[in-house]
Parts: structure tokens; sequence; C-alpha cells
């Protein structure tokens, strides 16, 4: 097994190193979830906790990042939203409270961007839905990246993750560290994409089930009873009205919400509602359900955002089990094929 464990070292040194962690495994950031607790768990059991910012204010953001720092001296990022209308401020908080890393999400993030997070001294990953989009960022300064493909949770993109990672890694992986996200639960799936080239990989459903993960119980069980096949994108019911897919489990609210798209365009064509406003109503259905799903409890009428991976999670555990069982799957992975095939590493 130690040989294997090398072999797995080998493997993700590159995102170890750039990560500066025991396990080239970052968690993903999610809204509510990703907060000091979780994060600073991940972070003490040898991987990469992320804080989620999403609409937070650059003073609740320093909050959460200095309750962290108190919670962990290990590595973590911070995950900021590049729509965000302080989005500056939120880069320059990072920067005061010396942030390793910070994670440029949810849209394409602009060149000045980029730098001013740089200009921190921080490491800058983007998330690449695309090769043209993965090269754009490498040119304007990104230092690593991340490629999630249709499998995960919360909002997704078109692609499933090993289409993204044959069309990416080949020619990007030499370039900077690319991490691979999306569907991935178990440690065969790691060792498979560090293999094709991966710097580590990115996992978010996974860590929603963990003791130190703040979810309220109902939104955890529903992780547990839940199979593959539950976690399903929102529907989108007329191309006029266009709707960002969220992969999340099915409920009265993802039903509810095709039946409000059905009303509102319905109102359109009658005339009582003009186009814009009808597109706000739609996009406005979603508001506060994340958080009244994860911190309230209501898992019928909130949204419960859960990639694919969501069938591999069994129980809740300890943050650190679930990191020693990913590894440990990997290792044997490793050891199996070695005892086959004999590598020298």
């Amino acid at each position: 097994m130690d040989s294997a464990r090398q072999r797995l070292d080998y493997l993700w040194r590159r995102g170890r190193d750039f990560l500066g962690t025991d396990l080239a495994i970052l968690g993903g950031a999610m809204s509510w979830i990703s907060e000091r607790n979780l994060v600073s768990a991940i972070s003490n059991g040898g991987g990469f906790g992320v804080i989620a910012s999403g609409s937070t204010t650059p003073d609740r953001l320093a909050e959460e990042i200095g309750a962290t720092q108190e919670m962990t001296a290990k590595p973590f990022g911070v995950n900021l939203i590049t729509m965000h209308p302080q989005l500056d401020a939120l880069i320059d908080v990072c920067g005061e409270l010396q942030v390793g890393h910070i994670v440029l999400a949810g849209g394409l993030p602009s060149s000045s961007a980029i730098k001013r997070a740089k200009d921190t001294g921080a490491k800058v990953m983007c998330f690449a839905p695309a090769l043209v989009i993965a090269r754009k960022l490498v040119r304007s300064g990104a230092d690593a990246l991340v490629i999630e493909g249709t499998e995960a949770g919360g909002h997704i993109g078109p692609v499933a993750t090993s289409v993204l990672a044959q069309e990416i890694l080949p020619e990007m992986g030499p370039v900077v560290p690319v991490f691979v996200a999306g569907g991935i639960g178990r440690g065969e799936a790691i060792v498979s994409y560090l293999e094709m080239g991966a710097a580590g990989v990115q996992l978010g459903t996974r860590f929603v089930c963990a003791g130190e993960c703040i979810a309220h119980p109902n939104f955890k069980h529903a992780f547990i009873k839940a199979s593959a096949r539950d976690a399903v994108p929102s529907v989108q019911v007329d191309p006029s009205f266009p709707v960002i897919p969220v992969r999340a489990l099915a409920n009265n609210a993802t039903r509810r919400f095709v039946e409000f798209q059905q009303e509102v365009i319905a109102r359109f064509r009658a005339g009582g509602v003009e186009q814009k406003q009808a597109q706000l109503e739609i996009e406005h259905f979603w508001s506060g359900a994340l958080r009244r799903a994860v911190i309230e409890g209501d898992i019928e009428n909130g949204s419960v955002m859960a990639g694919q991976s969501v069938g591999m999670v069994m129980a809740e555990q300890p943050t650190a089990a679930i990191l020693a069982e990913l590894v440990g799957q990997a290792v044997a992975t490793l050891a199996a094929r070695d005892s086959r095939h004999p590598v020298v590493v």
C-alpha cells in the first residue's frame, strides 16, 4: 500500500503544491453550506476548503474569513461571484486578510478582476466551461482552472465532466493546474482524472453530509436517501424565457416551478405583463429557496441543490472520514493495478 500511496502523491503532486495541502481535493463552494465550520474541517483534514461568498457584503466576508482563520491554520480559499456588484471590494477584503487563493466563479471574470485578485498576492482560480474559455482565462492571468461538468449540483452547464476532461486536459493540463469537478464521489474516479492529467479534483455533494456541515438534518437526510437520478436539472418551459439550469433533488418546488413558468408566460401572452417583468418573476421564483432548504429544513418547498454523486452519499460522517475514504479508495485502486502491472515511480 505504501507504494500505491506514493503513486497517488506523485499523480496529484502538482495540485498539492499549488494548494499547499496534503490532498489535492477542493471542497466545492456551496452557498449557506461552505462556511467556517465545513471549510475549516476540510482544510484540517488535509484537503482545501473554500468559502462560498455568494451575495455577501465585504464586511460579512471579512467576518467569515477571520472566523475560519481562527479555526484552521491550514490553507483555504474564497469563492467570489464575478457578477457581484461589490466584487472589487470583496477582492480587497481577501487581500487585506491575506487569503492565499481566490476562486472567481459565476461568470467569465474580466482581465482586470483577475489582475486585481493576483495583485493581492493570491493565486487565482477560474471556472472554464469550454476549451476556448480556458485559453482566454489563462491568457488573462488565471493561475489554475476548474472544469465542472453538468453532473454537478447547483448551476450547471450542458457538457458532461468526462467530455470536458477530454477536451481541456490534454491542452491545458501541461500549462496550468486543472481541477476536475462534477459527479465525483469515489476515489476510483479521482485516480482516473489524475491519470488523464488533472492536478486534483473538486467535490461538493459528498461534503454536505459531513458532521461539521451546518445544513439542517432534513437537508442531510434528503441526500442520504436520494439516488443519482433524483438530482435533476430545472426545466425551461419556453426558450423565449431562458432559465439557467440548476441541478437539485426533485421536490414540490421543482414541480411548482414548471407550473409557475406556464402561469407567468400565459399572463404575458394575454397582455397582462411585459416580457421583461415576466422574466424577472421567473428568475425570482427561487429567491431564498436554497436557504429555506439548507437552514430552515423545508426540503419540499426549498431548493435541495445536489449533484448526481448524491447517490454515493450513504451516511453522515466526519469530514476527515470522508477524505480518508476517498484516499483509501484511490490507493486501493492503484495498489490493485500495481499488483498486476508494477509501476516504478
